[in-house]
């Protein structure tokens, strides 16, 4: 059985193993993604590691471009194939129960032990944290979680839209005679990254705070989203549900994948080239030189999507147990990193360590912890089924962390 943040059913064809992956993948990589940024090149990061460097720079603005893209295409192909499984009622309730409460129960949890990190990390340091700005619905602290607010959002406007469209349309004849051809002719003839990026790329150009490095803008702060990453991710969701009416086309993406991957990391240097490699907020390319930026960095979104999801469906084409275990831990151990990662980071940060040596202890150090709080706190329990469903212990043959970990590597 997948994890059920974005399907929420079982994955009864062998492709969607393959982009349950995926999701996971996104999702676990931000655990990787947090843990870069103590050690980046100037410091920006309520905890500062004494070793910095631009290769974590780097790092944390390839990470950036494509992990939440590839989510939310991911979660809206599986939001549509519930809904349609399930009816309306039954996505509904599965969404409140699945997504809507694990975001009220883990945001006051989340919210409250990263801030006893943050004072902690400030007494190692010696250094006073300034006060934090008053609340408003643009500031208000979403925390990492703030992917299960933008996923609410998405469902409300989804079901919104299709009300809208079943008035107008109730047989679907228009959605079969028109949507369905402009979406096989953008993925046949690769014109999805140019379509669907446009309006992204006019949106950052034309935005006058847009701080240029850091692409498509942070998400995490405001019940009001940000115009830059509400359209990004809503292009991406909404590609991802409309997608999903023809699930075929996606083989389309599996037999290009090393092309796409190529094109994807040659756009993503070029715009490592432009920008650099200093994580500056100040950065702001003028004129055609800003365009020129802003349609790379797009431009490589987008096919960092399709050659993922891609590689994906080409390369896992049977279930592997490691990998399905994985997945299914994966929305807990997101959930639950980012204190862990702070506290880590603020242990070592004075450590007279470099970077190279001290980035890796955190992940080889977290990543475990995370696995056995999962198999020992949640598979089994009422987390458990309350993120993923009821899971029966018979299952454990294939559930031990350790095992998981090394068949993967194995793999």
């Amino acid at each position: 059985m997948t994890n059920d943040l974005t399907t929420g059913v079982p994955a009864e064809p062998e492709r969607l193993h393959a982009l349950d992956a995926v999701r996971a993948g996104a999702l676990m990589l931000g655990v990787v993604f947090h843990a870069v940024l103590s050690f980046m090149e100037p410091p920006l990061w309520v905890v500062v590691d004494e070793s910095t460097s631009p290769v974590m720079s780097s790092v944390y603005f390839i990470l950036h471009i494509f992990r939440m893209t590839v989510f939310f295409i991911i979660a809206g192909f599986f939001a549509r194939m519930m809904l349609h499984k399930r009816g309306t009622g039954g996505f509904v309730r599965n969404r409140a129960k699945r997504i809507l409460a694990p975001f009220l129960i883990f945001w006051p949890v989340m919210m409250v032990s990263t801030v006893l990190v943050i004072f902690w990390a400030a007494a190692q340091s010696g250094q006073e944290q300034p006060p934090p700005p008053p609340f408003t619905p643009f500031n208000f602290p979403l925390t990492h979680l703030w992917f299960l607010y933008y996923l609410l959002v998405f469902y409300v406007f989804a079901l919104i839209v299709r009300g809208v469209l079943h008035l107008v349309d109730r047989q679907g004849g228009l959605r079969a005679r028109v949507l369905d051809p402009i979406v096989r002719g953008l993925v046949r003839t690769d014109l999805a990254p140019i379509v669907l990026g446009a309006p992204l790329v006019l949106t950052l150009v034309l935005s006058s705070d847009w701080k240029a490095w850091f692409g498509v803008p942070a998400a995490e702060n405001g019940v009001i989203p940000n115009i830059g990453a509400l359209l990004a991710y809503t292009i991406a969701f909404g590609f991802g549900w409309v997608l999903q009416r023809q699930p075929d086309l996606l083989q389309v993406w599996a037999g290009r994948y090393v092309r796409n991957l190529v094109l994807a990391v040659l756009l993503t240097g070029y715009a490592l080239y432009q920008i650099g490699t200093q994580a500056d907020p100040a950065l702001s390319p003028t004129g055609s030189a800003r365009w020129i930026y802003a349609v790379t960095y797009v431009l490589a979104i987008w096919t960092w999507a399709m050659g993922l999801i891609g590689a994906a469906l080409a390369l896992l084409t049977t279930e592997r147990k490691a990998v399905r275990y994985v997945a299914d831990g994966s929305y807990w151990i997101y959930i639950l990193h980012l204190p862990l990662i702070m506290a880590l980071q603020a242990a070592f940060m004075r450590v007279p360590l470099p970077w190279a040596v001290k980035y890796p202890l955190i992940l080889l150090i977290a990543f475990p912890v995370l696995l056995l709080s999962y198999e020992y706190l949640v598979r089994y329990t009422f987390l458990g089924r309350l993120l993923n469903g009821r899971r029966r212990h018979r299952e454990r043959a294939a559930a031990k962390p350790v095992e998981a970990v090394a068949l993967a590597a194995a793999e």
